[in-house]
């Protein structure tokens, strides 16, 4: 007979970005200034991430859309891919990520899609750390993952291969 496997996460949630800790804050609002600049004239989604580095460097990234789609890039990983050229031996400690539609009000929070999260949870393994994530729309609640892995808990890693 089959064996059932519960998975369970705990997520924070925050009601403003005023709740969140100041350094967090400061990250938080990097991620809004990302965002801004993002390159996202088909979709008209704007997605910024910024990541802290142990050493207290602020990594920004935004999402670079492209006429054929397969081509872009999202925010998060244009940050952790800059991250990983620049500063190879610097771990991440936290990432922000804000979304905002051109087309309509978003104020659900928007974590990282599949590949992102596949991609970060990549640099935790790496690094052996837990990076906090915080998420959030253009406006309201930001939720908080402690760990990549409470966002995708099934991960694959270098141990497979």
């Amino acid at each position: 007979m089959a064996k059932k496997i519960k998975i369970e996460t705990e997520l924070e949630v925050f009601e403003s970005i005023s709740e969140l800790p100041t350094s967090i804050q400061n990250l938080m609002n990097k991620a809004h200034e990302a965002r801004e600049k993002a390159y996202a004239p088909y979709s008209h989604f704007r997605v910024g991430a910024t990541l802290l580095l142990e050493s207290g460097t602020i990594i920004s990234g935004n999402n670079q859309e492209n006429a054929a789609y397969p081509s872009g890039l999202c925010a998060e990983r244009v940050a952790v891919y800059h991250a990983g050229a620049v500063y190879p031996s610097q771990k991440i400690t936290s990432l922000a990520i804000t979304a905002r539609s051109l087309n309509k009000k978003i104020t659900e929070p928007i974590p990282p899609c599949g590949a992102c999260r596949q991609a970060l949870v990549e640099y935790e393994v790496k690094q052996e750390s837990d990076i906090e994530t915080y998420f959030m729309g253009e406006s309201g609640k930001i939720i908080k993952a402690n760990s990549i892995k409470d966002l995708l808990p099934l991960i694959f890693n270098k141990e497979y291969l």
